[in-house]
């Protein structure tokens, strides 16, 4: 695993576990947002729900993440799959809020910005590491 891929999946895991714990703590009154940090509508309980939607493809793309560097770390060839699963739903999550927030027609750049950055930087390794995987079940297939 390159170490812009490496870089990119953990902070990215990282800041998206530590957006839900926050989240979390303020969903059961433990922590107090500023509401100028918060979301459009942040109060309505569909907006709430909606964010909340998240929360398991936010999770499988971490965990796929933590899977991915684990498994390069060690040196083992099921790294490409689990990074390609975590960059194909990372960019779903941002995608999908992207066009939420689009819908809607709020571009507040604190929210909106995140979002796109979501859905557009998995494609910088999403090819390479398609080509990688084929090359490596190839020569896997050559062996046998």
């Amino acid at each position: 695993m390159s170490r812009a891929l490496f870089l990119s999946i953990g902070i990215t895991d990282f800041l998206f576990m530590t957006y839900r714990l926050v989240a979390g703590l303020a969903l059961f009154g433990i922590l107090n947002l500023p509401p100028d940090l918060m979301y459009g509508d942040y109060t309505n309980p569909r907006v709430v729900a909606w964010n909340w939607s998240f929360f398991p493809l936010d999770l499988i793309f971490s965990i796929f993440g933590y899977l991915a560097i684990s498994a390069s770390r060690q040196g083992d060839p099921v790294w490409r799959p689990y990074a390609l699963i975590s960059l194909g739903l990372t960019m779903t999550a941002g995608g999908m809020a992207v066009v939420y927030w689009a819908i809607l027609g709020e571009f507040d750049p604190a929210w909106f910005i995140p979002n796109f950055i979501l859905l557009v930087w998995p494609l910088f390794f999403i090819g390479n590491l398609i080509s990688e995987s084929r090359k490596h079940a190839t020569e896997a297939v050559g062996q046998t």
